[in-house]
């Protein structure tokens, strides 16, 4: 095969391969004590899944990805691993895991030299951030995000991991559609389908309405 025709054949392939589902299932802990990692993660209201032997996998509330730990699932030393966890409100989510025991760190935005403490002051998607360790010190980075960066959901799809991002979304919808009605100075009687194209606008990262 020449050079030419390898290079195609990958072309096709990495085309194949964009438009294939390959949904992040698992990511993997190391921790040093299995029992402990569980009761940990179970605290945070986790729920804990159906499992082969050897394999603890606990799911946060609304995500479609797990964790797994087990003694001999990785190599990596314990209390390396750095995840995120996206949040709708991070102080609402501080304040609960706070009240369940854990220790969190202040609530902090990335400004353009660095972490600043507080919110951001416009509460832009992506830049409010708060931190919290497992008893192994693996690392969680709370990050809030209510609308995403262009293109990093397929804009076709609309949808809502729990039903409180869905009525946070609604509240959102909300009051961006009470501005709405102050510009135009009327009410709109079709505001159901005013908030369904802001709602999907707002998850897809497009050019919301005004």
């Amino acid at each position: 095969m020449s050079t030419t025709d390898v290079q195609s054949t990958k072309a096709g392939a990495t085309e194949t391969l964009a438009t294939t589902d390959m949904k992040l299932e698992v990511v993997v802990l190391p921790v040093s004590d299995v029992d402990r990692a569980k009761q940990f993660y179970g605290s945070l209201g986790w729920r804990v899944d159906r499992t082969p032997p050897g394999v603890v996998q606990l799911t946060p509330h609304g995500s479609a990805c797990s964790v797994h730990f087990g003694p001999d699932l990785t190599a990596a030393a314990p209390g390396s691993g750095k995840e995120y966890l996206v949040v709708t409100d991070i102080e609402v989510t501080r304040d609960a895991l706070t009240a369940a025991g854990v220790e969190v760190s202040p609530i902090f935005h990335i400004g353009p030299d660095g972490p600043v403490d507080g919110l951001d002051p416009e509460r832009r998607s992506y830049f409010t951030q708060a931190t919290f360790s497992d008893p192994d010190g693996n690392v969680w980075v709370l990050q809030e995000v209510t609308t995403r960066l262009p293109g990093r959901v397929e804009a076709t799809e609309t949808a809502f991991a729990s039903t409180a991002d869905l009525a946070a979304a609604l509240r959102r919808a909300e009051a961006a559609h009470g501005e709405h009605e102050k510009r135009t100075g009327q009410r709109d009687e079709d505001w159901p389908d005013w908030y369904a194209t802001y709602m999907a606008a707002e998850v897809a990262g497009t050019e919301l309405p005004t």
